[in-house]
């Protein structure tokens, strides 16, 4: 199985992707997934609101855009899945080529910029999955929408996915959709948060809503930001999303590549924001995502304040076995 992973290296990565998750699916379909990668056991589950997670490790979003691969992916021990992130309408996403892997960094730098499906048919993925622990959905909006269009985008997607998810984030984050970060000002993040909590009241929706943040703020943005959250009642933050900065690469053939950077480089300014994001408010429930290769990076995200973790690039790179790995 480690030689198929590596293998992969070999194709496209978005070529890559696809065989490796067709792989996946057709392995749990016919009954083999469990002898090939078995579930970790004795791990602590952790319990927030009415949902229990089977354990702290989560699958980030961006993985499993469309929520084609649901089942396969949770029959692996994942203690929680983030489909998306989904749009209203479906888009191809940005030119190719758009993934750029730095395999002696373990790093990635995708420009993707919400390539998916649509919500309509993540929804229909979603009501039909057998998988039954927590499933997170991932929103934003459509390339094209911008001001109030871009704020109709997040309410189109909250009000489609709120009867079938676990919990709801909120993107505002990713560097790949032009001026998506600027939801990070008042100005902008105001009316969004405003609108958000109409439609939670409107539809009753008690579960809860994360937002997911930009490592490339500064100290006081996020500050701003974690005093709205908490004046609009929402539950919890995910620390972080990719980041910009190409110079924590230290590859002189990144500097001049535009997209978000994941993996090994992201480790410690992922940290660096979690942390501050936890003496801002150490009650509220935090998700640590970046880097998260080794059982010591998994304990450092829990010691630095987040009650959950999840992956995205060191799956990838590792295959299916790193839930285990992580876990044991």
């Amino acid at each position: 199985m480690k030689f198929f992973v590596s293998s992969l290296r070999f194709l496209p990565p978005e070529l890559a992707h696809s065989v490796a998750l067709n792989g996946l699916n057709l392995i749990y379909k016919i009954g083999l997934i469990n002898f090939l990668f078995p579930m970790p056991q004795k791990v602590k589950s952790f319990n927030y609101k009415n949902l229990t997670f089977m354990n702290q490790l989560g699958l980030a979003a961006g993985l499993d855009k469309n929520g084609d691969f649901i089942d396969a992916l949770g029959a692996l021990g994942f203690g929680f899945i983030e489909v998306g992130t989904v749009t209203p309408l479906a888009q191809p996403g940005n030119s190719k080529p758009r993934i750029f892997r730095f395999l002696s960094k373990q790093a990635i730098i995708n420009r993707l910029g919400f390539n998916n499906k649509g919500v309509d048919h993540l929804v229909a993925q979603i009501k039909t999955r057998k998988y039954k622990g927590i499933l997170g959905v991932n929103i934003g909006s459509n390339k094209n929408s911008e001001g109030q269009k871009r704020i109709n985008d997040y309410i189109e997607c909250f009000e489609k996915v709120a009867p079938f998810s676990d919990y709801i984030t909120i993107n505002i984050s990713s560097p790949n959709t032009p001026n998506l970060r600027a939801l990070h000002s008042q100005e902008n993040l105001l009316p969004l948060f405003e609108a958000l909590s109409i439609a939670r009241q409107k539809l009753s929706y008690s579960n809860p809503i994360f937002i997911k943040l930009s490592p490339d703020e500064s100290t006081e943005t996020i500050s701003l930001i974690m005093e709205e959250i908490r004046n609009y009642n929402f539950d919890g933050v995910i620390s972080s999303n990719t980041t910009i900065d190409k110079t924590l690469l230290k590859d002189s053939d990144a500097q001049g590549l535009a997209g978000g950077l994941s993996g090994k480089p992201l480790y410690e300014k992922s940290n660096a924001l979690l942390s501050d994001l936890h003496s801002l408010d150490p009650n509220i429930l935090k998700i640590g995502v970046g880097g998260v290769f080794t059982q010591e990076d998994f304990a450092k995200k829990i010691n630095l304040g987040a009650s959950l973790v999840q992956i995205y690039t060191s799956f990838i790179y590792e295959g299916p076995q790193i839930v285990s790995k992580l876990l044991q």
